[in-house]
C-alpha cells in the first residue's frame, strides 16, 4: 500500500505524533508572564522615581542612582525589560518567519541585541551610581 493513503487515514494525533513536543512552549509562555508580571511593580516604581525628581540633570540622577535600592531597582527593571522585550520578538520570529536560514539569523541577531542593550543599559546605571564621569 502506498505510504501516502495510509497517512491519509491517520488521525489528527497521530499526524502530529514524533514531530515533537509542545513542552518547549510551555517555559517560554511562562517566563513571557513573569516577566510582564514583575514589570509592572518596577515600571511604575521607575516612572513614579523619576517623575518626583527635581529635573533629570546628571548630578540629580547621579544622586538618585547612587543610593543602592535605587540602583538595584532600576539596573533590575532595565534587565528584565530586556527579557521580557528579546522573548516577545522571538515569539513574533517564530511564529512569522518561515524561512530556515532567516529565521535563525533572526534569532541569533535578536539574542546578541537584547544581550548588548540590557547590559548597556545597566552599565550605566552603574556608572551613574557609582560616581561621575572623568574628564
Amino acid at each position: 500500500m502506498d505510504d501516502r493513503a495510509s497517512t491519509s487515514m491517520r488521525s489528527p494525533l497521530g499526524r502530529v505524533t514524533g514531530l515533537g513536543t509542545a513542552k518547549d512552549g510551555t517555559a517560554h509562555w511562562w517566563a513571557q508572564r513573569l516577566t510582564a508580571v514583575a514589570l509592572v511593580p518596577l515600571c511604575g516604581w521607575m516612572l513614579v522615581a523619576a517623575l518626583a525628581q527635581p529635573n533629570l540633570d546628571y548630578a540629580t540622577v547621579h544622586a538618585w542612582l547612587a543610593r543602592p535600592v535605587d540602583a538595584f531597582l532600576a539596573a533590575l527593571c532595565v534587565a528584565v525589560l530586556a527579557v521580557h522585550s528579546w522573548l516577545g520578538t522571538t515569539e513574533i520570529v517564530e511564529d512569522y518567519v518561515h524561512g530556515r536560514a532567516a529565521k535563525v539569523v533572526t534569532l541569533i541577531t535578536l539574542r546578541f541585541a537584547h544581550a548588548l542593550v540590557g547590559a548597556a543599559g545597566v552599565f550605566a546605571i552603574l556608572r551613574l551610581s557609582m560616581g561621575t564621569l572623568g574628564s
